[in-house]
């Protein structure tokens, strides 16, 4: 069972013998505003780790001395019966997750008492403040824990990669569907309905974040949610979103003319972030550093603008005043697992680098075989960062001005696949058009 696998691991990292337990609560349901509207339910992504429960209101304790699994599941009454229709026996439960012990939640003192802990194990404030008062004279630990799961989450078992790759297959799908499906005069939210339509026609029913599907100007915004505008001819379309397949999360980004036909600055743009995406996945391999990544990839938007006579002047010179940042704003990528951006970017002692553009990457650290991380390069053009960049001496002098300023509704073009580190290379998950002409052919039929 992969949970039980996640367990082992974790028990490896601590002390044969160690007189100690992890105590990890699960989610409980979220309401809106002191109403009863529910949030869909999420478990905790660590506690989903080591149980495989997306059930809320429970809790576990893993005994560090005998690796013992305790899990503490709500006990419910008749009435919970009438509202939701059915009460799980706590044989059923233990059938379902397999714990070597199953307890109601109102007995975590008595196994904490049995079990005798010197230190106790914990993610967070809230699930410490509860252990110590239990008033048993337990120490709890909040920094330990997280490190540890950190390190085991951060490299994929096969059986969390096999999750990934089915996450990831429908997630190809709906992305190549809408694409399929685009046409001027449609809305943002037509778009999100039909993506959201094939994920559930096949079974995944949770989002991994919020999407992004926007047209126009709109795409220039990096985390742009409202989906409400009305997309026109000549607009670019850019698509950010992706589904949970038993948690792990598939994150893809294209973008692409509504028309189904680039123009030439549209390609010239669009060429320079696909350049930038497939030659950095080329380089990926055991070892590589993400900051490396990064910049390489910013240097080769910079000349496909150059070449698209948006930029002007030596590329070195751009990179050595961060020119590049004024289109690449953000990072090249984060890990992917049960969170989006999944827990591991930055290992204990590793700060960010302090540069435009390149101290907002999620990730700082050598890629190791069984990271899964995403790519993501773009090139925006936003009138916030470009108007202060036309009056500055330093930097108008590497811009088109003219061209530019015409631009300021252009939106943006950001392209982003999944890959699987191994120790020769990658494995690309993401099976979406993203050549021109794939592209081009594809949504004019």
């Amino acid at each position: 069972m992969m949970h039980q696998k996640h367990r082992e691991k974790l028990f490896s990292l601590f002390d044969d013998g160690q007189n100690g337990a992890v105590f990890i609560q699960g989610s409980e349901i979220l309401y809106r505003n002191e109403t009863d509207y529910e949030y869909p339910f999420r478990q905790e992504s660590n506690f989903w780790y080591l149980t495989g429960v997306n059930e809320p209101d429970c809790a576990l304790i893993l005994d560090l001395k005998t690796e013992e699994y305790h899990l503490f599941v709500p006990k419910r009454d008749a009435q919970y019966a009438v509202w939701h229709g059915y009460v799980k026996s706590q044989e059923a439960w233990k059938e379902q997750y397999k714990p070597d012990h199953i307890h109601y939640t109102n007995e975590i003192l008595t196994v904490m008492n049995k079990i005798k802990p010197e230190k106790v194990y914990c993610l967070n404030d809230l699930d410490a403040e509860l252990i110590e008062d239990l008033d048993r004279g337990f120490e709890a630990d909040i920094e330990t824990l997280l490190d540890a799961l950190t390190y085991c989450r951060v490299i994929k078992t096969d059986e969390e990669l096999d999750y990934m790759r089915k996450s990831a297959a429908i997630n190809n799908l709906a992305h190549t569907e809408v694409m399929k499906a685009i046409k001027p005069g449609m809305y943002e939210y037509e778009l999100k309905a039909l993506f959201t339509k094939i994920q559930y026609e096949n079974g995944l029913q949770q989002d991994a974040y919020n999407g992004i599907f926007a047209g126009g100007k709109n795409s220039a915004i990096l985390h742009y949610v409202e989906n409400t505008s009305q997309i026109k001819d000549g607009d670019l379309f850019l698509l950010d979103a992706g589904h949970e397949y038993e948690g792990y999360a598939s994150d893809i980004t294209r973008t692409y003319p509504v028309n189904g036909k680039f123009t030439d600055l549209q390609a010239g743009v669009y060429d320079a972030v696909l350049n930038a995406l497939n030659s950095s996945i080329d380089q990926i391999k055991m070892g590589v550093k993400m900051e490396d990544l990064h910049l390489h990839a910013a240097r080769t938007i910079m000349e496909g603008l150059k070449d698209a006579g948006v930029v002007k002047g030596s590329v070195d010179d751009m990179m050595e005043n961060d020119i590049f940042a004024l289109f690449f704003p953000h990072g090249l990528g984060h890990f992917l697992g049960l969170d989006t951006h999944d827990v591991g970017g930055y290992p204990k002692g590793v700060d960010r680098i302090d540069r435009p553009g390149i101290k907002f990457l999620r990730v700082r650290r050598d890629l190791q075989p069984g990271m899964v991380v995403t790519i993501e390069p773009g090139a925006y053009f936003v009138p916030a960062l470009l108007v202060p960049a036309l009056e500055d001496d330093t930097q108008k002098q590497f811009l088109n001005a003219e061209k530019l300023t015409n631009m300021f509704e252009f939106g943006g073009i950001r392209i982003e696949d999944n890959v699987v580190v191994t120790e020769d290379g990658c494995e690309n998950l993401t099976d979406v058009p993203k050549e021109r002409s794939e592209i081009e052919k594809l949504i004019r039929g």
